[in-house]
């Protein structure tokens, strides 16, 4: 796959199904990225929806997978547009032999030469709009490709070595399983490699536009009875069950990944051109501090230990402040992510990408373990709603919710809008204030609320 598709997409032409296209030629210079909201969303043409920060949500006459419900708000000023970005869609999955291509007549008449996989994403954009909106447009074809390059060793009951089914040294069946690889450890690397390659078409098309800029990105994707949450950046999805909550998703921020960043600091410290210190200190230090010992962390370092500060310690640190206020290089909030291949560190030539990674966590829940019940959900949000929201919260709103509203058939879209307006709170006089008068979020919020005892079998 390349990129090709995403540009006859922005030029206005086929995208349905990412490819050449023989027929379309070079055509003109491609425009920049048309600024719209999720298909889903009536009105999604709508470039600045301010208004009073209302809530907009998915329409009736267009029912998401399972169900679904979802929801957003803009930011309160913080930037022109709404840079969060979502997506949904079934996946479809074709089972092909090694080196044989079918009919395409005949594989449409055979269903079962397809595995269906479902898929929502969230994408909370950095730096402007337009890499969300990339990713919202490419990461489930990545997926979909990843997937079926290695759906010869999903389908089987344990991967084989060699997807062409040769056993080449006798040791090979013993490796897999020694190694204990399933058909889910494939779906997890698809994931891996589908993000991977996204990342990759953002930074062209990005460079192409000379555009600066990045998101997260947060998928669910059920297939094959399992769900894979798979995360890079800083926002959550949760599991709200009947008797407990299961985080799917843990945060990436400078400080969760500080060793990660200072031990790529001491491999190649050119990256930090003498402008930073990996060394992490519990403030910056001064001149005064020279020649004291003072608290220090390096890469290999769990715990505290005590150096006498030399000059050197004097830079800017790799990994500055605390809290939603930590940066990496004084610049970025997040440490995973997609995109902001061309970003520096002002004034300098640093580059910032190369602490960045886009390769997600992929957590994994198997439906066979467990026994979903009908108020079961999956809730996925950008930082806009966790900044003032903890699980426990979500989650009692959730349950409280839903057994109020159980004849309701939009009750999951109805979720989705009252966790956005908690989030987003009330605005008394020149600022927005949750219930209990603390102050509320003033970021993009996006909701998705995905009931699992909808799932639709494969």
């Amino acid at each position: 796959m390349s990129a090709e598709w995403l540009r006859r997409w922005r030029r206005g032409g086929p995208a349905e199904r990412p490819g050449p296209d023989p027929a379309a030629g070079p055509g003109p210079p491609p425009p920049a990225l048309r600024y719209r909201r999720p298909k889903f969303v009536p009105g999604g043409a709508e470039e600045s929806p301010r208004g009073g920060r209302a809530v907009r949500g998915a329409g009736s006459e267009r029912p998401l997978p399972w169900g679904a419900g979802y929801a957003e708000v803009i930011n309160a000023e913080k930037s022109e547009f709404n840079e969060d970005q979502a997506a949904c869609c079934q996946i479809s999955v074709r089972r092909r032999e090694p080196g044989l291509e079918e009919d395409e007549e005949w594989l449409i008449l055979c269903s079962m030469q397809f595995l269906t996989g479902y898929y929502w994403a969230l994408f909370d954009g950095h730096g402007g709009p337009d890499a969300a909106i990339i990713a919202s447009n490419y990461l489930h074809y990545c997926i979909k490709q990843k997937l079926e390059e290695v759906v010869g060793g999903i389908t089987e009951a344990q991967p084989p070595m060699h997807l062409s089914g040769r056993c080449v040294c006798d040791s090979d069946p013993q490796f897999v399983e020694e190694k204990h690889i399933h058909a889910a450890d494939l779906v997890v690397g698809a994931l891996e490699n589908a993000f991977q390659e996204c990342d990759e078409v953002i930074g062209q098309e990005m460079e192409s536009m000379n555009q600066t800029g990045g998101c997260t990105a947060l998928a669910a994707l059920y297939f094959q009875g399992k769900l894979y949450v798979a995360n890079a950046g800083d926002s959550r999805a949760i599991l709200v069950l009947k008797d407990n909550v299961v985080p799917m998703s843990s945060e990436f921020t400078p400080e969760t990944e500080r060793q990660r960043i200072q031990h790529l600091a001491f491999l190649f410290p050119k990256l930090l051109d003498g402008e930073f210190t990996r060394f992490e200190f519990p403030r910056r230090l001064k001149g005064d501090d020279v020649g004291q010992k003072v608290l220090y962390r390096d890469y290999f370092m769990e715990g505290w230990g005590y150096k006498t500060v030399e000059k050197a310690d004097l830079k800017y640190p790799l990994v500055h402040g605390h809290g939603k206020q930590a940066r990496l290089l004084g610049t970025l909030a997040v440490s995973r992510g997609l995109g902001d291949h061309q970003l520096k560190v002002i004034d300098t030539n640093i580059e910032v990408k190369p602490f960045l990674s886009c390769i997600p966590k992929v957590n994994v829940f198997d439906f066979a373990l467990h026994d979903i019940k009908e108020d079961d959900v999956l809730i996925m949000a950008t930082d806009g709603l966790w900044d003032v929201l903890c699980n426990s919260e979500v989650a009692q709103m959730v349950r409280s919710f839903l057994a109020e509203n159980r004849t309701d058939p939009q009750r999951f879209s109805e979720l989705a809008k009252c966790l956005v307006c908690r989030a987003r709170g009330m605005k008394r006089g020149h600022q927005w204030m949750l219930d209990d008068s603390h102050e509320a979020s003033y970021d993009d919020i996006s909701v998705f609320v995905i009931p699992l005892h909808n799932k639709e079998e494969d």
